[in-house]
C-alpha cells in the first residue's frame, strides 16, 4: 500500500483535511474534481501554489476533505493542508538547504493566516461599524 501523508489546515472558520499519495496530480476537494469545486480558477491556482513551489504538480493525488467557511476560506485551509503534507513527505531533508521547509517558509506557506472575523459589540451594527449620526 502507498504511503500516505496527512495535514490538517485551518483558515478562518474553514477546517481541511488533506490526504496526499504518490499518483499523477489529481486533486479532489470533497469527492468532486478541484475545478469542478472551486468558483473560481484564481482559488485553484491559489491552493495549488505549494505544489508548483517545490516541482510537484504532477507527483501526488490528494484527497481533500474540507468544511465551514466560504470558498477563499476554504482554499486558504486547503493550501496549509497540502503544505504541512509537504513537510511530513519531505521530514528526512529537514536541514537541508534545497528542503521543502526552506521554500514554503520563504514563500510564506507554512504559517498560519490568523486573521478571522472580529465579533460584532454592543450598540453597534457590526464589529466597528456605528448606527448613522442624526444631527437633527
Amino acid at each position: 500500500m502507498a504511503k500516505v501523508f496527512t495535514g490538517t489546515g485551518r483558515r478562518k472558520s474553514s477546517v481541511a483535511q488533506v490526504k496526499m499519495t504518490a499518483g499523477s496530480g489529481k486533486i479532489t476537494v470533497n469527492g468532486r474534481d478541484v475545478n469542478e469545486f472551486m468558483p473560481y480558477e484564481t482559488y485553484v491556482m491559489d491552493l495549488k501554489q505549494p505544489l508548483v513551489a517545490t516541482n510537484n504538480e504532477n507527483k501526488f493525488d490528494i484527497e481533500v476533505k474540507v468544511s465551514g467557511g466560504g470558498a477563499s476560506g476554504q482554499t486558504g485551509a486547503i493550501r496549509l493542508g497540502i503544505t504541512r503534507a509537504l513537510l511530513e513527505y519531505d521530514q528526512a531533508n529537514e536541514g537541508n538547504e534545497d528542503s521543502y521547509r526552506k521554500i514554503l517558509k520563504r514563500a510564506g506557506f507554512v504559517t498560519r493566516d490568523s486573521r478571522a472575523k472580529e465579533r460584532k459589540k454592543p450598540g453597534l451594527k457590526a464589529a466597528r461599524r456605528a448606527p448613522q449620526f442624526s444631527k437633527r
